[in-house]
Formats: structure tokens, C-alpha cells, sequence
């Protein structure tokens, strides 16, 4: 009876112990976390530069009625062809012109019963153009306007090589990123010690008015006003402080 005793608490003491080792070994990795053992600082910081555009697109078009359906599509092909050859005389090249819509739809008015009276038809032909010198802007407005174009949706304005002004806008953000680290470093009795992490939230544009009459251009007989472009860019990153 008593070496069955002696064995049943040594089977207790093997158990006891096989329990604490985890217990003892989860302690140890949550006081190696190391979350608790420096202090880091979040930020996220804007940047941006002004730049001026030196590309244009534009969104222009023909749109005729006629009583029936062939002949305002013949109507309206026939003064398109017009205004593209008016568009490659400014100077556009083909490359440069695009169709965005090509729509026919029936015209209905109401007749004295309510009823819908089909009274034609209405054919509508858009195409986007760029153009990479601004000077030809007004001119093409122009031409395209005289041979027939009677729809001009928008004017837009863009650069065609933009790196240089995002990689300056990138420099203004994480300049202003440091500028916030070291200031609530300081607030908070800290320094900043290193950087830990650095990422990119993207670039964006952002068309502004033109602020005085000298970024005014008049291109020919159409005004047009090119302004500025605000290319900005977003950094988000993570400082270690240390006292």
C-alpha cells in the first residue's frame, strides 16, 4: 500500500511539472513582445508642388437629327469627316484622336391624346482628343467649330511626362513628414531615433484655376485657361523615439 502511495504522488509531481513548462514558456514570449519595447510614432504627411500643364484633351463631337434613322447618320458622318479633317489640319494626329460615344436614338414628342409621336431621330458621334502643344488648342477649337463640331463637353489639362514633378512632390511630403516627427517627438520628451518604415499612399492631380492674368493664355480666337496643376503625393511612416 505504501509503494502505491509513493508512486501516485510521483505521478502527481510529473504532471504538476509538465503543466508549468508551457505556462512558463508563454510568459516568456509575451515579455519578449517587442511592442513593449520601444516606442514608435505613426504618422501620415501630404506634399505637393505646382506645375504648369503642357498637354491638352479635349471632348468635341457632331450631333444631327434627321426624320429617319439613315439619313441622321448619314447627316452626321458627313460633317464628322468634316471636323477630322479639320482636326488633322491643326496639326492633331490620328494617334491623337479618339471615339468616346457613337449613339442613334429616337425622338418621341407628345400628341394631344398623351400619346408618344415618334418625330425622328438624333445620331450623335464624340471623339477625345490630345493635343501636346497648347498653342494648337485654340486653333483646332476653332477649325473643328467651323466645319461643323456642335458639341464640345470639356477641356482638360495634363503633363506628359509628370515624374519629375511627383518625385518633387514626394520630397515635400516626407519633409513634412520629418517636420511632425520631430515636432511631437519633442513635445512628448522623446527624439526621434531612426525610421522604421516608409510607404507610399499614391499621387494624385488636381486642375486649379490660373491665380493672375500672366498664366492666362489666349490661344487665337477661343480664350482658354490653362492655369496650374497641383501634383501631390501621400507618405505614411513609423519613427522609433528614444529619451
Amino acid at each position: 500500500m505504501k509503494t502505491l502511495a509513493r508512486a501516485a504522488v510521483l505521478v502527481g509531481l510529473l504532471a504538476t511539472a509538465a503543466l508549468a513548462a508551457p505556462l512558463a514558456a508563454g510568459a516568456q514570449v509575451v515579455s519578449a513582445n517587442p511592442a513593449f519595447a520601444t516606442t514608435t510614432l505613426s504618422l501620415s504627411a501630404h506634399g505637393e508642388v505646382q506645375a504648369a500643364p503642357d498637354q491638352a484633351t479635349i471632348t468635341l463631337g457632331v450631333q444631327t437629327t434627321a426624320p429617319a434613322a439613315g439619313a441622321a447618320m448619314a447627316r452626321n458622318a458627313e460633317r464628322m469627316n468634316a471636323v477630322m479633317a479639320a482636326l488633322r489640319g491643326a496639326g492633331v494626329a490620328a494617334k491623337d484622336i479618339r471615339t468616346s460615344n457613337l449613339s442613334l436614338d429616337a425622338q418621341y414628342a407628345n400628341s394631344p391624346d398623351n400619346q408618344p409621336r415618334l418625330t425622328g431621330y438624333q445620331a450623335s458621334n464624340d471623339v477625345t482628343v490630345t493635343i501636346d502643344d497648347l498653342a494648337r488648342l485654340g486653333p483646332a477649337i476653332d477649325a473643328v467649330t467651323a466645319a461643323g463640331a456642335n458639341q464640345i463637353n470639356g477641356v482638360g489639362f495634363g503633363l506628359k511626362s509628370p515624374q519629375a514633378d511627383e518625385d518633387a512632390a514626394r520630397i515635400e511630403a516626407v519633409k513634412a513628414l520629418r517636420a511632425k516627427a520631430e515636432l511631437y517627438a519633442q513635445a512628448s520628451g522623446y527624439r526621434v531615433a531612426r525610421l522604421v518604415s516608409l510607404s507610399e499612399g499614391g499621387q494624385n492631380y488636381q486642375p486649379m484655376r490660373a491665380m493672375a492674368m500672366s498664366k492666362t493664355r489666349s490661344l487665337q480666337s477661343v480664350p482658354v485657361s490653362a492655369g496650374e496643376l497641383t501634383v501631390g503625393a501621400d507618405v505614411s511612416a513609423v519613427f522609433e523615439l528614444a529619451r
